[in-house]
């Protein structure tokens, strides 16, 4: 059975945010999987619908829905469960599988702590904290 892969991000108007699951699509190509395709649930094109309809396109028997959010919160549990089920509504003969998003995966721990090792390893100074000091002392 062919499979396509169809990533989901929230979506930004600010396109380097929406480059990052670009990349992770690019990635998984990569990696041998032949139909990847992104997508974004708000305001960034291509829609969910937009790019399931290309899975299909492309000869995909089975679509699995790949959630790129950290929890089930609001946006998978309701806006995606209703999206698969569109998208298998509108593709009958097609099976529509939703994912977990990445929230409790063993391996997300695993890429915080680079992330802390890599903040430790840098030799500057993050500003941030310092210009919202000043602001709220204003």
């Amino acid at each position: 059975m062919k499979t396509a892969l169809l990533l989901i991000a929230h979506g930004s108007r600010q396109e380097e945010a929406n480059a990052d699951l670009l990349h992770v699509a690019a990635g998984l190509r990569a990696r041998g999987w032949s139909i990847v395709e992104a997508s974004f649930l708000e305001l960034a094109e291509p829609g969910i619908a937009e790019s399931g309809a290309r899975c299909v396109e492309q000869g995909a028997e089975r679509v699995i829905l790949v959630p790129y959010f950290l929890s089930a919160g609001v946006h998978v549990r309701r806006d995606l469960t209703e999206a698969r089920a569109k998208l298998a509504e509108r593709f009958p003969a097609i099976d529509f599988r939703l994912a977990e998003p990445l929230g409790q995966h063993p391996l997300l721990v695993e890429v915080v702590t680079e992330r802390v090792r890599e903040a430790v390893a840098t030799n500057h100074t993050n500003n941030t904290n310092k210009k919202q000091k000043n602001e709220h002392s204003k």
